[in-house]
């Protein structure tokens, strides 16, 4: 089955009434988290700051309260820099809406992936059972796995945020550095969420060693999706289902083509058994 009869098949299979009404789940949990982050952000001074932005491009004088928080005089401090001459400023203004845009939409990206992980296992057993009923689910890990995959990417996540840093400023190479930290946390936790609901530890490290690339190449693919302003929000569950047919079909293909030597032999010892000895004369 090449990738486009994949793409195709996953696309039917997330038609259904079935996945359409999983797809709700984090489409409205994601919306409500966002809605709650919205305004504990603008308690935390985000609309103070802008009156900041306004009021040093201005060339009026900023007044910082003395009790505001550590966090909040610093950025006050670093706006009114920026926005004093005009060159900073338009770097600012470029900055500070880009980030923002950016900062919104992948933050639906990741409550929308990490919400999906729960749903996983539910979403893999209807495709199992629809398709694949004649493979085995084995799976690897434990409780604690999910949170250790979640944990760890999103810890490389935020250094590779910080390494970057001095590429944010360059144009062109600057979406390049906002968008790779992302896409390794979208590609490890996807990938973990699939393989580890269909696979074994050592089926999976077989496989993977294999198709790696293939790999990636998908969830980059799904990536690029998800950059489609919450996209992600009704495509969660189609990215689940994309990779879990791709998995299914890697491990038929294990099991199909690579038959221990053991399970061969045993098989022609059985047929010699079964057949009729001849009659001694």
């Amino acid at each position: 089955m090449n990738e486009i009869e994949i793409l195709i098949k996953s696309l039917k299979d997330f038609l259904t009434s079935k996945m359409l009404r999983i797809a709700l789940v984090p489409l409205i949990v994601t919306m409500i988290v966002l809605y709650m982050l919205f305004f504990a952000a603008a308690d935390f001074g985000i609309s103070a700051l802008q009156e900041v932005a306004a009021a040093s491009q201005n060339g009026q004088e900023v007044i910082i309260d003395e009790d505001a928080p550590f966090y909040f005089v610093w950025a006050t401090y670093l706006i009114v820099f920026l926005f004093k001459y005009s060159f900073t400023s338009w770097i600012a203004g470029f900055l500070l809406y880009t980030v923002g845009t950016v900062i919104v939409l992948q933050a639906s990206v990741i409550l929308s992936i990490v919400v999906i992980g729960f749903l996983t296992p539910l979403i893999l057993g209807v495709l199992h059972k629809r398709h694949y009923s004649h493979l085995t689910l084995h799976g690897h890990g434990n409780l604690l796995s999910p949170l250790w995959v979640l944990i760890k990417s999103a810890s490389m996540m935020i250094l590779l945020f910080i390494l970057l840093i001095p590429v944010y400023f360059v144009p062109v190479l600057n979406v390049i550095a906002f968008a790779f930290p992302l896409y390794y946390f979208f590609h490890k936790l996807l990938n973990y969420d699939v393989a580890s609901t269909i696979l074994s530890d050592e089926e999976f490290k077989t496989i993977y060693k294999k198709e790696a690339t293939a790999f990636r190449l998908r969830t980059l693919f799904l990536y690029f999706i998800s950059m489609i302003p919450f996209a992600t929000l009704f495509s969660a569950v189609y990215f689940i289902i994309y990779l879990g047919h791709a998995y299914f079909i890697k491990l038929d293909e294990l099991y199909k083509f690579d038959i221990p030597k053991s399970k061969l032999n045993e098989n022609d010892v059985k047929r010699e058994d079964e057949k009729p000895k001849q009659i001694e004369n």
